[in-house]
């Protein structure tokens, strides 16, 4: 196994890949405080369908960073929450936050720059 992020067996790269889907971060983010109902998370995080919510929580259980809980009775209910791994991922998510409050008006003032003409796209 090699540490060299841009080659293809590299496990670094699977970090990159469970950070680059923006609503992964933002699930995780929203179970940090405990397990929450789908549409308990739907109301939380806001901006998100439902069909995209229940991708995402798919996508993180089967990575095994969220667990699903069936409760049984009628109505069936379910509800989500952090695994062990799932929360080792909060202070790297954390630490980008905190990256994009600090540094969140150079890169959009970068954007309107560039899509003022102001600046350019690189080749």
């Amino acid at each position: 196994m090699t540490t060299d992020a841009f080659l293809a067996d590299c496990r670094a790269r699977l970090a990159f890949d469970l950070l680059s889907n923006t609503w992964n971060a933002v699930v995780l983010w929203a179970l940090r405080d405990g397990p929450r109902r789908p549409v308990e998370l739907r109301e939380h995080i806001g901006g998100i369908s439902s069909k995209v919510l229940t991708e995402t929580l798919r996508r993180l259980q089967f990575n095994g960073l969220v667990a699903r809980h069936a409760h049984p009775g009628a109505p069936l209910r379910v509800d989500y929450q952090l695994t062990a791994l799932g929360r080792t991922l909060l202070a790297p998510i954390d630490a980008v936050g905190a990256w994009a409050f600090e540094h969140g008006d150079e890169v959009m003032a970068a954007q309107e720059a560039a899509c003022s003409g102001r600046g350019r796209m690189p080749a």
